[in-house]
């Protein structure tokens, strides 16, 4: 079973050991969402593939592929929030204003 991470009170970010992580954008609809996530697994899959395989160009690729959907997405690249807020993906979320949010979570959460 996939664990299932602590999301922010905002829906901005996601969580792991400790670590913010940008959610997709909640603008997209399912019929949107489905084949960027296809392409960002098959561009994952492919990252895998050229690891094993030693092949430099061919991991180049496929880590331009998996930027490209994560933009899509909207996990990377601009905010799709409108308010001004700052990115803050990859941040620790003890070091941000997520801190006393983040101090409340379960210790034992993923």
């Amino acid at each position: 079973m996939k664990p299932t991470y602590p999301t922010t009170p905002d829906g901005r970010y996601f969580v792991v050991r400790g670590r913010l992580w940008r959610t997709t954008s909640p603008a997209l609809s399912s019929e949107e969402k489905a084949p960027l996530v296809k392409a960002l697994m098959a561009a994952r899959r492919e990252v895998g593939r050229a690891r094993k395989a030693g092949d430099r160009e061919a991991l180049a690729a496929a880590g331009q592929a998996v930027d490209a959907a994560k933009v899509a997405l909207g996990e990377r690249g601009p905010v799709w929030w409108t308010d001004g807020a700052p990115d803050l993906n990859r941040h620790m979320a003890r070091t941000t204003p997520y801190a006393d949010w983040y101090a409340g979570l379960d210790p034992e959460a993923p």
